[in-house]
């Protein structure tokens, strides 16, 4: 794509209520825009992002063997009176329409699938089943802040599983940890990113939430500083010993949580007798577990993982663009070795923001840095000369000249590394 086709432009003032780094860097770089708290556009970059982010969670969700779908935002009151969540849930968004019937707008849709899954559920044989969706949820989150960390309306893979015992769902759910691990070392959080045990509440003994350390995290976390397995501020004084290895020493740390896994057994399930049939004919209910990742506070988390004072270092994985190409000088021979270089380097595959806009160097090298594209290549006068392109990684200081003819397989062994 070609930079001076963007509708959007990179921003140098922002309002002072942004403290958060992923809200002040995003609407910098213009890959978002605040229309309210808590409520955001997802501009061209930013859904580039996104759309990264969506896809190796859904190619990791149908390793474990799940089916996509989507279910209604809008959802009916007689479905959360049913788990009696109606009256108890403080940021559930209700509406009423203009024949007075209400409605709410889906925070998370246990609500929904429960009752769909009824339908096509009852018998040992159609067990287990496994069903995800990408959708939109609302919260009535009071106090929106931390940016695009905590919203009112954001994008959610939340995925369920039923299944016919504990014994099941016991060994599923082990499958699920770790196709998750897998989403955040794939998404660059790996190294930083902790199973961490939670209270699980009255049906559970723990949940597990999956928490990046960062000092801009929300929660406080214990490492344990022998296998690296994390318990949460809430149950540690009750968890004095590593429910993992039996290690007694942790490390304070603070951190996002940018997932969560849970057993919900027969919570949902129950009020909605949700049974199936044995091999021996008996009824007995569905077991069921839930996997939920904000798309959105998983962006945020990377950008507040990876940053420095210019701007974004995205990972290579959910970059918009591999490469941004950039030209210093407006000469017509610039233009059109740049023009040869775009067009070879897309046509073989590489994805490439290329930044022809009439600007001066400084404004396009700042942008560069801004934007955070992981390799960044510039044409000059002085690499004219040679023959050659400036080659920099943004998470480096190191520049390379490198060949014209050698270029594309340059490129190729830095996405490898």
């Amino acid at each position: 794509m070609k930079q001076s086709f963007l509708f959007t432009k990179t921003q140098k003032n922002i309002a002072a209520e942004e403290k958060s780094i992923n809200a002040q860097l995003l609407i910098k770089g213009a890959y978002i825009d605040k229309l309210m708290a808590g409520v955001y556009t997802l501009l061209p970059l930013g859904m580039r992002v996104i759309n990264k982010i969506e896809n190796i969670i859904r190619e990791e969700m149908n390793a474990i063997g799940g089916q996509e779908i989507v279910m209604p935002a809008l959802q009916p009151k007689e479905n959360w009176e049913t788990t009696g969540r109606w009256s108890s849930m403080d940021d559930l968004y209700k509406i009423t329409d203009s024949q007075g019937h209400e409605m709410a707008l889906g925070p998370t849709h246990e609500e929904i699938v429960v009752p769909l899954a009824k339908k096509f559920i009852s018998s040992y044989k159609d067990l287990p089943v496994y069903i995800y969706q990408f959708q939109t949820k609302f919260r009535m989150e009071l106090r929106s802040k931390s940016g695009i960390l905590r919203g009112r309306e954001f994008l959610m893979k939340d995925f369920y599983s039923f299944h016919a015992d504990e014994k099941d769902l016991e060994e599923y759910y082990e499958k699920a940890k770790q196709a998750y691990f897998n989403i955040f070392k794939r998404c660059g959080l790996g190294e930083k990113t902790h199973l961490t045990f939670a209270s699980g509440g009255s049906f559970s003994k723990y949940s597990h939430e999956f928490q990046t350390i960062t000092l801009a995290g929300e929660d406080i976390i214990y490492v344990c500083e022998k296998c690296g397995l994390a318990i949460n501020r809430e149950i540690k004084d009750e968890t004095e010993i590593c429910p993992d290895c039996g290690a007694k020493d942790f490390k304070e740390e603070k951190a996002i949580e940018v997932g969560n896994i849970f057993k919900l057994l027969t919570k949902y399930s129950g009020p909605f007798n949700l049974k199936y049939t044995d091999k021996e004919g008996v009824e007995k209910p569905v077991i069921m577990g839930t996997y939920g990742i904000g798309l959105g506070r998983l962006m945020g988390t990377v950008i507040e993982v990876h940053h420095d004072d210019k701007g974004i270092i995205w990972p290579m994985s959910v970059a918009p663009f591999q490469l941004h190409l950039v030209t210093l000088g407006e000469a017509p021979e610039l233009a059109k070795q740049a023009e040869i270089v775009y067009t070879s380097l897309t046509k073989d595959g590489f994805e490439v923001l290329f930044d022809d806009r009439k600007e001066s160097a400084g404004v396009k090298l700042n942008d560069s840095d801004l934007l955070g594209l992981p390799i960044r290549l510039v044409i000059s006068a002085k690499t004219q000369e040679k023959d050659s392109v400036e080659v920099k990684l943004r998470n480096s200081d190191k520049v390379e000249l490198v060949k014209i003819n050698k270029l594309e397989d340059y490129i190729n062994k830095l996405i490898k590394q």
